[in-house]
């Protein structure tokens, strides 16, 4: 009885157990088609981003060998542009918002092109461009929402308003880099300003009627509200990008930033002018020792971010202060842009010329001399075969 029970059993028991070993082998396979996807994902990845690499090398290349041309063809055109601009914005100031839009998402990523090629890409991770990045959602997508507007606002006529002061940004007509680095930080207060005070579609939001004071939009007389939404909200955001800036740059991308010291962030163009000027940012930066630079200069940065946040409250609430702190901006860009091409474009251009003659000339002497070249190479050549 026991016998034929065990031999009833027996093809059950070898049926589970190639089943078992179907499923087994089924999931087996499955995981190793995953891991084969991911495989050939990861591999279309890193060649598409090596494709757009060259490619941005190659067109900034193209872009270098035709400097001059370029430079004419731009100043051209920002002379044209800056006139149908100050024209728009007295006849449409409503589409100034639109047109900055337009700016943005142009030649931003011209800029990275430019900028991969140089080894300047970090700077696309400054608070001036994650703050544009915030303008194009508030513009594009919530234009009538009134706290996401005070936030904008803060951001835009705070921060990267007084940079153009303080870091002395210049408007060149002739160079596109320069051009672009102003109006980062130029139009997004102006597209904000023409919003508050100049847009005849958000009239009917402004000030009751029978009321003395100019309109503008959002009508706000709460002061803790004010302060909460031009004040403790933007600097809350700020305080997101600030640590997210320090994980990326410093913690996530930090060895690779050791290993190539020509790769250039805030951090180290400011230390580096600095260092060389000897300046009174070199001087706050190292009170607590060199190994702590870093750590000051995030602390000078937030301070001067704190500074500039809560002077916007009075320029939100004043239209005389607005129009004064619009003309302040321009004038400073511009008296730094007449400085930039009588004190520093020159010295630029001798430097340029004489490299370019040191390499033609060191070129011209190899198509002269090729055999003796040929011959100095060789005893180190042997040397290291004989090695």
């Amino acid at each position: 009885m026991e016998a034929a029970m065990k031999e009833a059993m027996d093809p059950m028991e070898e049926g589970k157990s190639s089943s078992f070993q179907r499923v087994k082998q089924g999931v087996e396979d499955r995981s190793k088609r995953v891991a084969k996807t991911k495989e050939i994902i990861s591999k279309q990845a890193k060649q598409t981003k090596q494709i757009l690499s060259k490619r941005a090398v190659k067109i900034a290349k193209q872009a270098e060998e035709h400097e001059k041309f370029i430079n004419k063809v731009t100043h051209f055109l920002s002379v044209l542009g800056s006139g149908g601009f100050c024209f728009l914005l007295g006849a449409r100031p409503q589409d100034i918002p639109y047109v900055y839009c337009v700016f943005f998402v142009t030649f931003v990523p011209l800029r990275w092109i430019y900028y991969r090629f140089k080894k300047w890409h970090y700077y696309l991770l400054d608070f001036c461009y994650y703050a544009n990045t915030i303008f194009l959602f508030d513009l594009l997508l919530y234009p009538k929402n009134e706290k996401f507007f005070m936030i904008c606002f803060s951001f835009a006529e705070g921060p990267l308003a007084w940079a153009l002061i303080v870091w002395r940004c210049s408007l060149v007509f002739s160079s596109v880099d320069k051009i672009i680095s102003v109006l980062i930080h130029l139009l997004p207060g102006l597209a904000f300003f023409t919003i508050r005070w100049w847009n005849p579609t958000t009239f009917a939001a402004m000030h009751p009627e029978g009321t003395s004071s100019r309109v503008s939009w959002p009508y706000v007389e709460n002061k803790l509200y004010l302060w909460t939404w031009l004040f403790l909200v933007p600097l809350s955001v700020y305080t997101i990008w600030q640590i997210l800036y320090f994980l990326i740059v410093n913690v996530l991308r930090g060895q690779r930033l050791l290993r190539d010291p020509e790769v250039m962030t805030s951090y180290r163009e400011l230390s580096k002018k600095a260092k060389k000027a000897n300046n009174l940012w070199w001087q706050l930066s190292g009170l607590l020792g060199d190994q702590n630079r870093l750590l000051m200069f995030i602390v000078l940065q937030a301070i001067f971010t704190v500074a500039t946040m809560a002077l916007t409250v009075p320029i939100f609430l004043s239209y005389e202060i607005s129009i004064v702190f619009q003309i302040l901006k321009i004038s400073a860009s511009v008296w730094n842009g007449g400085s930039f091409l009588l004190d520093v474009m020159p010295r630029q251009v001798i430097l340029k010329e004489k490299l370019k003659s040191e390499r033609d000339a060191v070129a011209q002497s190899q198509q002269e001399h090729p055999v003796e070249n040929q011959n100095m190479t060789k005893p180190e050549n042997s040397s290291e075969e004989e090695s």
